[in-house]
């Protein structure tokens, strides 16, 4: 791989990595050529083995012998988002760019996302016009495109995908996120609404299918939910007004007929299928806040976003804020 420096800027790609041994390597081969041939930017690739158990991080550690490539191996799967939390700590580029290790995500057309950043944004972010994941990889991200809308007040002409490039600054507030269950497009949408989409093709897997099933979808909305908003809390108080206040309308009604002297027929099913309905609410509103409560003891606990067991390429300037650092910093500011 060449190794020659382009321009003076630098750009940090970072990679999470999940069972990608037949993959990564065409990958970073694709981005490096293409850094090179446009020939403006320096470049970093920070590639975060998220407890591959295959040949992954054998795979990263050969590629290493570029000195460009920094790999991180955590100690187990943490969950893409952790993953880039990791990655995120370590850059030390202008520009940070996030893609799949899948080949998904073209690089050929990352300039287009770059470009665009350079007209005034903090974000931008590829917008697929055809769509080539799995079908539950596309409805999970139906559902968080209409969370974060919801949530967290994502503008709705944009969508946040997983190939994306965004300013130093807003990598540096990321960072200042501790805590477990981080929320990548949750904690950028905390610092700017100054996102962009370009249409960018979507590519069809080289090998494999995606590591995202209903279970790992499931706790990414359960992250944007309990992370970044109270309001799945305010619903639930919502509705328990409404059926509290449709029981009384209800109960005002079955006295009057009776003061009228109307019969009123004992109705055992309707009154068990109300009971259902009101129970079930009841069972889910408390295992949502359930949620809460477990999240916010886990994170008064000190659970880590991550844990790394080996680096390579790794220099101590990109090393992990202490919390004394970051308070003093802001401090000074």
């Amino acid at each position: 791989m060449d190794l020659q420096k382009t321009g003076d800027k630098k750009l940090s790609f970072v990679i999470p990595c999940y069972y990608s041994e037949k993959t990564i390597e065409a990958v970073i081969t694709r981005i490096i050529d293409t850094v090179i041939k446009d020939n403006r930017y320096d470049y970093e690739i920070v590639c975060v083995n998220d407890g591959s158990t295959d040949g992954t991080y054998a795979v990263l550690r050969e590629l290493a012998v570029n000195t460009k490539i920094k790999v991180i191996d955590l100690s187990r799967n943490f969950g893409q988002h952790s993953a880039l939390m990791a990655g995120f700590h370590y850059v030390e580029g202008d520009i940070i760019v996030c893609l799949d290790d899948d080949g998904q995500n073209p690089p050929e057309e990352m300039f287009r996302l770059i470009d665009k950043l350079e007209e005034g944004y903090d974000l931008v972010s590829a917008k697929y016009p055809k769509d080539e994941r799995g079908f539950i990889r596309r409805f999970g991200s139906k559902i968080s495109f209409a969370m974060s809308r919801y949530l967290i007040d994502m503008p709705r002409d944009i969508e946040l995908n997983s190939y994306y490039v965004m300013k130093r600054f807003v990598v540096d507030e990321i960072v200042k996120y501790r805590n477990a269950y981080p929320f990548v497009h949750g904690l950028a949408l905390r610092v700017t609404r100054k996102i962009a989409n370009v249409e960018v093709s979507h590519d069809n897997r080289m090998v494999g299918n995606s590591g995202y099933n209903l279970n790992r979808l499931i706790n990414l909305w359960l992250n944007g939910f309990t992370s970044f908003s109270e309001k799945p809390l305010r619903i639930a108080s919502i509705v328990g007004m409404i059926s509290a206040g449709a029981g009384m309308v209800y109960a005002i009604f079955i006295i009057i007929r009776r003061l009228m002297g109307d019969i009123v027929a004992t109705g055992y099913s309707s009154m068990m299928a109300a009971l259902l309905i009101f129970c079930g609410m009841i069972m889910l509103f408390l295992g949502l806040l359930g949620e809460y409560v477990g999240r916010i003891y886990i994170c008064i606990n000190n659970a880590p976003q991550y844990a790394v067991r080996e680096m390579k390429n790794v220099e101590i300037i990109g090393k992990i804020k202490s919390e004394d650092e970051i308070n003093e910093e802001d401090t000074n500011t």
